[in-house]
């Protein structure tokens, strides 16, 4: 299996909606999508959201998940909270 670590910045004050948003709407479209989810974790001194999710076909599935109608009907898009995105693929040590 494929993982990824994702780190999100949310906008200041922003961070309890977003979690709101992504227990949700993202998380079960995710699981749905056949994702692994684990995590999340957040910081909240420094607005940060960490979260770990795995797929054996990762990139494809991620690219599935983005162009799925499901993802796409997610009105207002949940990512509007989101300050920076950084995502690592990450492989067994």
């Amino acid at each position: 299996m494929r993982r990824q670590l994702r780190m999100y910045r949310v906008k200041d004050g922003e961070l309890d909606a977003w979690i709101d948003e992504w227990r949700t709407n993202v998380l079960p479209l995710r699981r749905a999508a056949g994702f692994e989810v684990v995590g999340p974790w957040v910081d909240r001194e420094e607005q940060l959201f960490v979260w770990v999710i795995g797929h054996d076909a990762f990139e494809s599935a991620d690219e599935e998940y983005y162009a799925s109608p499901e993802r796409a009907a997610l009105d207002p898009d949940p990512t509007r909270h989101l300050a920076e995105t950084r995502t690592w693929l990450l492989e067994d040590a």
